[in-house]
């Protein structure tokens, strides 16, 4: 029988990207969108693809594409977490609605959905879950205050809770993607600064020019789907997958440095 994975994001980017990579090597899918997921023409299409509708701060919408994907399956093997946005900006000009939102969807949001699958997993025991992270749970870029918040409880909370899954026979993976040739820099950016706090305005326009020029290193959507598919198919005990040059090259930076020696090296980088 055909493995099944539920990857949720699936409009567009990564998600997607890894629906039609899984749905190529042949598993089912349950391919999770928010919103009118009855518009998303080229995945209905797809053999052995369940489209559903999806939002990670619903739970309602969580148990119903549970259910139905088990009904459609069998079973489900795999969960990827990986919708999810970034809020960037300066905490003074962030409203609490968009603090609590960026909590709700990057970390409560994944969390829900592992829960709700766990008596499954449990029944089988057997389920991997993969979790969407970044490099950026890993390293800090300044206005990144909310997003790296989320990243790195990504991070904390999918390490924790590999130790009690491992007692139902489930393991916990981190995916932690760096820069990714995605909508993340449009649809799924929300960017909140205020041209009255004019004391942070020569910081900022450092910061998003920098940012401006950070598309040049970016990798392709399909690299992260392929990183996944071999996390996915992993038997070993490896937790952390890091996709991109430029994951590889920070990530490793901030393992050799001590705290002053890597804030002194990223701040050279944005000229502060």
């Amino acid at each position: 029988m055909n493995k099944t994975i539920l990857i949720t994001g699936c409009s567009s980017g990564i998600g997607r990207a890894t629906a039609k990579y899984f749905q190529e090597k042949g598993w089912n899918v349950i391919a999770t969108i928010r919103t009118n997921p009855v518009e998303d023409t080229e995945l209905y299409n797809l053999k052995n693809v369940l489209v559903s509708e999806l939002d990670v701060t619903k739970q309602e919408t969580i148990q119903k594409t549970v259910k139905t994907g088990i009904e459609k399956f069998g079973k489900i093997d795999v969960l990827l977490n990986n919708a999810g946005y970034g809020s960037y900006g300066l905490l003074e000009a962030t409203s609490e609605e968009k603090i609590r939102r960026q909590m709700e969807v990057n970390v409560i949001g994944p969390l829900m959905v592992i829960k709700e699958l766990l008596p499954h997993f449990r029944k089988n025991k057997a389920g991997i879950i993969l979790n969407v992270s970044s490099m950026g749970g890993k390293i800090t870029f300044p206005l990144g205050t909310l997003y790296h918040g989320s990243k790195f409880a990504v991070e904390g909370m999918s390490e924790a809770l590999s130790y009690e899954l491992e007692a139902i026979g489930v393991k916990v993976k981190l995916i932690e993607p760096g820069v990714i040739n995605t909508n993340f820099a449009t649809s799924s950016f929300d960017l909140n600064l205020n041209e009255n706090l004019e004391e942070y305005q020569k910081f900022t326009q450092k910061i998003l020019t920098a940012f401006g020029n950070m598309g040049t290193i970016s990798s392709e959507a399909e690299l992260v789907a392929e990183t996944i598919y071999n996390a996915a198919i992993d038997k070993s005990d490896q937790i952390r997958f890091v996709v991109g040059k430029d994951a590889e090259q920070l990530v490793e930076a901030r393992k050799q440095m001590d705290d002053s020696t890597y804030l002194t090296m990223m701040k050279s980088q944005f000229e502060l």
